[in-house]
């Protein structure tokens, strides 16, 4: 993995977080906030479904395609709960032992 796809997470959660605090006309992101929280659970729970239905079998690209949705949508999450990627890693990295 190339430093370039091993940020790209960091990179898109500035993105949103950008969105969050300088709305754009026609942004995506600044429309999920707008519409507050229930707006965006539903939206993570309609990706967690398709995820589960690429994965019995609509085949591995659309799985992934399926799992970036998700990723997009729970960081959307984060970011209106004031919550991080590192909230995240610190709760991964207190898992390993």
């Amino acid at each position: 993995m190339t430093g370039n796809q091993a940020d790209i997470l960091d990179e898109l959660f500035a993105v949103i977080l950008d969105r969050k605090a300088h709305p754009r006309p026609g942004s995506y992101t600044a429309f999920l906030f707008e519409q507050g929280e229930d707006e965006i659970l539903k939206k993570v729970g309609e990706e967690a479904m398709e995820v589960l239905l690429a994965a019995k079998g609509q085949g591995d690209a659309r799985l992934i395609s399926e799992i970036a949705d998700l990723f997009y949508h729970t960081l959307v999450l984060l970011a209106s709960r004031g919550l991080s990627l590192d909230d995240v890693r610190r709760e991964l990295a207190g898992r390993r032992k």
